[in-house]
């Protein structure tokens, strides 16, 4: 009887254990799992591009080798995803978000907004590239040179105000004095570049380079209508300097101008963010954001990149993570500076 009541406590003990030991194994936890990446546009576009590029190596780099599907769910200017993601997605792991970093900013920046998340909580998986972004102009919008926009109006096309199409204009208003007119309510970016093709708007400002090349893969210079006009990126991109496409900064008369410029243009170091949402395990989150940083060096996604015609420049989650957190850092002065500057662009 005694031996009996031993094995018996013995295969109790393993019962009760074998659930936790399940879960801590991250192969059995994701095995015959689906991943599912929401991403904050419609397909086609700049961030879609490098979401699903993400997404087809990354099973294979996660222990158990889920399937990872895209699901596009654009609108609000990214907010959808980042509500989605903070309110509603299971915290285990098996869902993440690629949105603007508009996103991550505009809570800092914006008051009177109903927001149901906040950016500091979620867990940064990583970043698929620093971007610099971009405007593009019609060859015949009237505008010869950068300070041409100071004196002329230029009616550029955004999606959803907050996204960076629409708060790069706004924050150039703003402090540089710019003259964008700004017509928002287009689905995503391609759809505002067949809006230029079709001359309903004169441009479009806060588009990455990355996402200029896949959709035009004749510029900066070369495409029959239309010209990559500006950087708008506190360093610029070798490439397009190397072109001579001038700096939107360059428009800046002051330090006061600058250091906003600084702040707001941070953002375009976290351009392509992966997000978790709060509450998964942070050994979860650690393995997860190993397994990115494998993918991004992935031999085959880079190959594939490199016929897409598109950059990686990956950060890592920490590096992300502690970005964000030293944006919302940033001295109050400057934070009211930036927003008031957004407030005049509208």
């Amino acid at each position: 009887m005694k031996t009996f009541l031993s094995s018996a406590a013995l295969l109790a003990s393993l019962a009760a254990t074998s659930p936790a030991l399940a879960q801590s194994d991250p192969a059995a936890f994701y095995a015959n799992k689906t991943v599912t990446v929401l991403v904050a546009s419609s397909t086609g576009g700049g961030l879609d591009t490098y979401s699903r590029l993400v997404a087809r190596h990354l099973g294979k780099h996660i222990p158990g080798n889920p399937t990872v599907v895209v699901q596009n769910m654009p609108g609000a200017g990214g907010n959808i995803v980042a509500n989605t993601l903070y309110n509603i997605s299971p915290k285990d792991g098996t869902a993440m978000g690629v949105t603007f970093p508009s996103v991550i900013v505009d809570p800092l920046l914006t008051e009177g907004v109903q927001r149901n998340y906040d950016a500091t909580k979620f867990n940064y998986m990583g970043n698929a590239h620093s971007e610099v972004l971009v405007c593009v102009v019609r060859k015949d919008a009237g505008v010869d040179k950068i300070e041409d926009l100071q004196t002329k109006e230029l009616i550029i096309g955004a999606t959803a105000p907050g996204s960076t199409t629409a708060d790069f204009a706004k924050i150039t208003n703003g402090i540089l004095d710019t003259k964008f007119k700004i017509v928002t309510g287009y689905k995503g970016s391609r759809e505002v570049t067949m809006g230029i093709e079709n001359k309903e708007v004169q441009g479009i400002c806060g588009l990455g380079w990355s996402t200029v090349k896949v959709q035009y893969q004749d510029m900066p210079n070369n495409h029959p209508f239309a010209r990559v006009f500006a950087q708008e990126d506190m360093k610029g991109h070798p490439e397009l300097t190397a072109a001579g496409v001038p700096m939107m900064l360059a428009l800046a008369k002051t330090d006061e101008q600058r250091q906003a410029m600084q702040m707001f243009y941070g953002q375009n170091a976290f351009a392509r963010p992966f997000i978790l949402p709060p509450g998964v395990a942070p050994e979860r989150v650690a393995l997860l954001r190993k397994a990115f940083m494998e993918t991004m060096k992935d031999p085959e996604l880079l190959a594939e990149a490199q016929k897409l015609n598109i950059d990686v420049v990956p950060s890592d989650g920490e590096q992300v993570q502690k970005l964000v957190a030293d944006m919302y850092a940033t001295p109050k002065p400057v934070i009211e500076r930036v927003k008031a500057a957004l407030a005049r662009g509208k």
